[in-house]
């Protein structure tokens, strides 16, 4: 929140200082997931074969690695969509021009005891937004799992 305060507001800048606030997330993600892959019997087969470590990463390694930061991006696209609509209710992102869920809700919250649809409806949106990503990103999980189920 402090680095959109101290640029300009703008819905570029918040998702620029989103981004920027969550890529160590998923640099740990992929750090410990190729750490426990690069061990596993399929990659070191490979290297007996010959294969150089271009190959091994971009036909062994890569292909075991991207499942968990598909169901990660998932799972967060819902709160990244609840972070920009709050900087964007706060008056901190998109600007009243251009549409945003946020400033939808905020400039309805001034007429909610008479047209309470201006906010709610907004804020509709977002939740069922957020709600689907969440069940995509489980399901997805649930797809991508390859553990042996009982």
């Amino acid at each position: 929140m402090a680095v959109i305060a101290a640029t300009e507001q703008s819905l570029f800048n918040a998702i620029v200082a989103i981004s920027f606030s969550w890529w160590t997330v998923y640099a740990r993600l992929v750090q410990g997931k190729v750490l426990s892959v690069k061990e596993e019997n399929f990659v070191e087969a490979s290297r007996a074969m010959g294969s150089g470590w271009t190959r091994t990463v971009f036909r062994e390694i890569l292909p075991n690695v991207t499942s968990p930061i598909i169901v990660k991006a998932t799972l967060d696209m819902g709160f990244a969509i609840l972070v920009a609509a709050a900087l964007s209710f706060l008056g901190l992102g998109a600007q009243p021009p251009k549409p945003d869920w946020g400033t939808m809700v905020a400039s309805g919250r001034a007429y909610v005891t008479t047209y309470w649809w201006i906010a709610t409806f907004p804020g509709l949106a977002i939740s069922i937004t957020v709600l689907g990503f969440n069940l995509l990103g489980d399901g997805l999980r649930d797809v991508f799992d390859v553990e042996v189920r009982e």
